[in-house]
């Protein structure tokens, strides 16, 4: 079962990275500055923002199986779209629409590991699944340069946007609620009930300083590589999945950290939040990399960093599902993640400007602190992680 989320996730960052990895070429095509792709990338994020507060809610109301679908269904649409862009309104509109539709992904697989794990394997299951992210990311890279050069860009975005419909034709017939999950999934808890609670609160702030990050990797670390390490096309597509292969690893890591510390006797919240401070300081090396002269050192120390992320990041996923039921997992990440969105939307649009005025130096000095900022924010704030029968605290 989490082998299907697993492979959404996958799907859903191979979807993401395909304007990653296309973007030197149509920002040429469409006569983009960085400004006008911070805006594209923007566009994105903004309906990523907004659904993430929908899609939570819906998938708990509506349960794993069919919200899952539905989420799938309409991001492979989407990003099959891309390839009828003409411009960067077009573009920008194809993204909105992609936005939308992935906002429900990570919502399903917390769901689906609250139904199928318990507390102690929870961290490494989200690692598992999670690690979907690296491997699309991994896989975009070649897959992508190689359709985009032999057979043009829109033909990239057509076939690797049709293997979510691959997705769906084995999740409908085989994925099933495990006995006892189908009463707690016809209950959501409201989500006005949620935004009352200490525990979602606290976690949507500090998704606003650990997520951007990622995003910034994920959607300028190609453009950084042409335009400050001067790679062209062929070495980004054979080279830009490096990073994000050590992140897999971070995933595993992550998960398997907080769980030796529970086996060791730690508390729950001792070990949760330890496991995220512990990679958020991993998370650094953000800024020693972009001061090194050698582009492989550069891309070592961006590697160490990612790892950091995804090992920070098996643990917050656990975190919903070690203080409420099954019935309000979904939402509760939906709700937290539109924290994520907003401090993409603005980070995004900062991190245009700045390219543009200045260089990549300020941008990376910040995403190398702010993970430390949510670090610091589940420490003070969260609470402590015990289970709740229901919605607010």
């Amino acid at each position: 079962m989490i082998g299907f989320a697993f492979w959404a996730t996958a799907i859903n960052y191979m979807d993401r990275q395909t304007l990653s990895v296309a973007a030197p070429l149509l920002r040429e095509q469409f006569h983009m500055s960085n400004t006008e792709y911070s805006r594209v990338v923007f566009a994105f994020m903004l309906a990523y923002t907004v659904m993430n507060g929908v899609s939570g809610p819906v998938i708990d109301r509506l349960g794993t199986r069919l919200g899952y679908a539905l989420s799938i269904a309409w991001w492979s649409a989407a990003a099959v779209l891309h390839a009828f862009a003409r411009g960067a309104i077009s573009l920008g509109a194809a993204r909105f629409l992609l936005g939308m539709g992935e906002a429900g992904n990570w919502p399903g697989g917390v769901k689906v590991v609250a139904e199928w794990f318990p507390e102690r394997e929870r961290a490494l299951a989200s690692g598992i699944f999670n690690s979907g992210s690296a491997a699309g990311a991994i896989l975009a890279p070649p897959a992508v340069a190689f359709i985009l050069l032999t057979f043009g860009w829109p033909a990239a975005f057509v076939a690797v946007g049709s293997l979510g419909f691959l997705w769906l034709a084995f999740w409908w017939p085989i994925y099933r609620t495990p006995e006892g999950a189908d009463a707690e999934a016809a209950r959501p808890v409201p989500a006005r009930q949620l935004l009352r609670s200490r525990f979602v609160v606290s976690l949507t702030i500090s998704k606003i300083f650990m997520d951007p990050v990622w995003y910034f990797y994920i959607f300028w670390f190609p453009e950084y590589l042409k335009h400050a390490r001067h790679f062209d096309m062929a070495a980004i597509g054979k080279y830009s999945w490096i990073p994000f292969l050590v992140a897999g690893l971070g995933n595993y890591a992550g998960g398997w950290f907080s769980g030796y510390l529970l086996r060791r006797g730690w508390p729950l919240t001792a070990a949760r939040k330890t496991g995220v401070t512990f990679f958020a300081v991993l998370m650094a090396s953000a800024i020693p990399a972009v001061l090194v002269d050698d582009a492989w050192v550069s891309i070592a120390l961006v590697s160490l960093a990612m790892l950091g992320y995804t090992g920070a990041l098996a643990n917050m996923l656990s975190m919903p599902a070690d203080v409420y039921p099954p019935n309000a997992v979904a939402s509760i990440w939906g709700i937290a993640s539109m924290g994520s969105g907003f401090g993409g939307m603005l980070t995004t649009l900062i991190t245009g400007w700045a390219v543009d005025h200045f260089s990549y130096t300020p941008v990376f000095f910040g995403f190398g602190l702010m993970p430390l900022i949510c670090a610091a924010i589940l420490w003070m704030f969260l609470g402590p992680l015990s289970r709740r029968p229901g919605a607010a605290s």
